[in-house]
């Protein structure tokens, strides 16, 4: 590949971009079910609602208790999922593939999650990425998180980074909705976590791509086109 066929900057999503991480949460919610004598979901039911973050997860596995009730549960969920990073989850096929050759080219990657950025700094040091990764932004790195642009900016500023001069990779309609404020383009990362009901078309991403591996072709990315 040619050191254009990606922009100078790629930034990811990280669950449902990155990582398959949805073994790791259907672990997580089917230890908390069976301290509550509940049978274990399975995967599936589950890994639709990843990308919406712990509340989403919750009320799809508890779907009985109420607002209050998953509340509760955001901070027994947390602490059982740290416990679980990287235990059942990989990145997805390709995705290693993807970053190499963006490192080859004299590009630089990065991450911006709504995840927690401590959650999110484990991660990279099981991945064996916290010394590729050019920066992370977590959901509660600055004071607000997607679909909000500041991260990005934030993300792009902080690397010297012309906005232009950046793409973002994203499986969630946030993702593409913060790029497009951002004024950044983007790619729709379809391998990802979405429900039936979602429309990826309307998400409005200036590109949408199958799968990882499809990153490696040059026509993939809004800059290269």
């Amino acid at each position: 590949m040619s050191r254009h066929s990606f922009p100078r900057l790629v930034l990811f999503d990280l669950d449902g971009t990155l990582l398959d991480s949805a073994p790791d949460f259907i672990a997580t919610v089917n230890l908390l079910r069976s301290q509550r004598d509940m049978a274990a979901l399975p995967l599936q039911m589950l890994r639709p609602h990843v990308s919406r973050g712990a509340r989403a997860m919750l009320t799809a596995a508890f779907p009985a208790l109420d607002a209050a009730g998953i509340d509760a549960l955001v901070s027994p969920f947390l602490q059982v999922y740290e416990a679980q990073l990287a235990r059942h989850g990989k990145p997805f096929d390709g995705i290693e593939e993807v970053l190499d050759a963006i490192e080859t080219a004299g590009c630089r990657w990065g991450i911006v999650t709504n995840k927690p950025e401590y959650l999110a700094r484990k991660l990279l040091a099981l991945l064996d990425w916290q010394t590729r990764c050019a920066i992370l932004v977590g959901g509660d790195t600055l004071p607000v998180r997607k679909p909000d642009p500041l991260p990005l900016l934030h993300a792009a500023g902080a690397l010297g980074e012309a906005v232009h001069d950046c793409t973002y990779v994203g499986d969630d309609e946030r993702d593409m909705a913060a790029a497009r404020a951002a004024g950044m383009s983007s790619i729709v990362a379809l391998w990802g976590y979405r429900l039936d009901v979602d429309d990826p078309v309307a998400w409005r991403g200036d590109v949408m791509v199958d799968t990882p591996r499809d990153l490696l072709g040059s026509s993939a990315w809004p800059q290269a086109s």
